[in-house]
């Protein structure tokens, strides 16, 4: 853990798609945000918790008085302009700034210490990946237009980690992506890709989060049998 470090956990989404903000919904007992802050901890030495402006009022309570949370934070409009929102919370001498998605409440410890060790070696950023084992297809207007070469691609994840002053940059323009990478990208930066995690699961429907409440309840007993 490092002071050097700052994490931008992004909770802001609408939940439009779910139907309610499901990054606040319960996950074996607390909130679904909740989940990833330990492992963000373990690398970074400050957390800044991005969350929707009707729930600031809310959730300000955190700051000071959870050791995991140093910010909270309103966030905008487009995932982009949250992480913005958070930028603007970590201060000039950060080297590192890791971005992760609060609905990604499996990533683990060492998944955070792979992207940021990537970064420390030289990279603009690092972005987990995993392997595509599907045929991928390009289609428009129901018709296939071209099959890819799926050698080349990946599935991407958070946690994301990025030179402060290159993410900085990035988004100083006000661009808007779904993820920071494509930023980075656009300015000719450097990206990594570390091994992904296939439990590294992304909580978008009830099914979701349901897989999920039975991953969390298969991981809990699995720790009280150690």
């Amino acid at each position: 853990m490092s002071d050097a470090v700052w994490a931008v956990v992004v909770a802001a989404g609408s939940g439009q798609r779910f139907g309610a903000h499901k990054q606040f919904l319960e996950l074996g007992g607390r909130p679904l945000y909740s989940w990833s802050l330990p492992a963000v901890k373990a690398v970074a030495g400050s957390v800044v918790l991005v969350v929707p402006p009707a729930r600031l009022a809310q959730l300000e309570a955190l700051r000071g008085t959870d050791d995991l949370v140093s910010e909270v934070v309103a966030g905008g409009a487009t995932r982009a302009e949250s992480v913005r929102a958070g930028l603007n919370a970590v201060p000039d001498s950060a080297e590192v700034v890791v971005v992760h998605d609060a609905v990604r409440p499996f990533a683990s410890e060492g998944l955070f210490r792979s992207v940021v060790a990537a970064v420390r070696e030289g990279r603009d950023g690092a972005i987990p990946g995993i392997a595509i084992t599907d045929t991928v297809k390009r289609v428009r207007d129901g018709i296939v237009v071209e099959t890819l070469d799926r050698s080349e691609l990946v599935r991407v994840q958070t946690p994301q980690a990025f030179r402060a002053a290159t993410l900085r940059s990035a988004h100083a323009a006000g661009g808007d992506a779904t993820d920071d990478a494509r930023l980075i990208e656009a300015l000719g930066g450097d990206v990594a890709v570390v091994a992904g995690e296939e439990t590294n699961i992304k909580i978008t429907t009830a099914a979701d989060l349901a897989a999920a409440e039975r991953f969390a309840s298969g991981k809990h007993d699995a720790e009280v049998r150690r």
